[in-house]
């Protein structure tokens, strides 16, 4: 029996390294995988799965039209495993159909991403991923300021935290700090 999983982290917790290192294990079974990312995150290019370690793998890119439950049905052979990055990106009927896929077409689905944004409220997919996922892990890093778990994201422009504007902007290590919640609610401290 097949399980949809949610592995969240925040910025810089080896999400994307995780991906590519279970796409690489089922490869090296000779197993097929299937890697889908946003088409919203284009660093790397369009459709790319990269890390920040400098390893990358191509991937199909997910946009808000894409039927991702025909698309997968439609592939033959069918994956062995399908994995998302980015799915903090991913509408509530893009989480629904995978949901679709792991129980009609028994294909195990595991989708990495964010759990909350810079305002510390849920992405839309994220909040679908945590309704409707059979195994719910997170991915731990430490906070930029101390030693404590990051469970937090600051936007920082120039230098400063922000915790107001559009929820959607990507960016890395130049625009978002992975921080505990104290340094979440006092970043002054991080900022002396």
């Amino acid at each position: 029996m097949s399980q949809f999983y949610f592995r969240y982290g925040t910025m810089n917790s080896g999400k994307s390294i995780d991906i590519l290192k279970v796409a690489h294990n089922y490869e090296e079974e000779g197993k097929p995988v299937l890697l889908m990312t946003s088409s919203l995150d284009t660093r790397a290019g369009l459709g790319v799965v990269s890390s920040r370690i400098g390893i990358s793998k191509e991937a199909v890119a997910i946009d808000e039209k894409m039927d991702v439950f025909n698309y997968i049905e439609s592939l033959n052979p069918k994956p062995a495993c399908i994995l998302i990055d980015e799915a903090q990106f991913l509408s509530k009927t893009h989480i629904y159909a995978f949901a679709k896929v792991v129980d009609d077409l028994n294909v195990p689905v595991m989708a990495y991403g964010l759990k909350n944004d810079f305002r510390n409220e849920l992405f839309e997919g994220s909040k679908y991923l945590l309704l409707l996922t059979d195994k719910i892990e997170e991915i731990k890093t430490i906070c930029w300021n101390c030693t404590k778990k990051a469970t937090m994201v600051l936007r920082m422009v120039d230098g400063k935290p922000v915790f107001e504007g559009a929820q959607l902007q990507i960016g890395g290590n130049e625009s978002y700090l992975p921080v505990c919640r104290k340094h979440y609610m006092n970043p002054v401290e991080m900022i002396e």
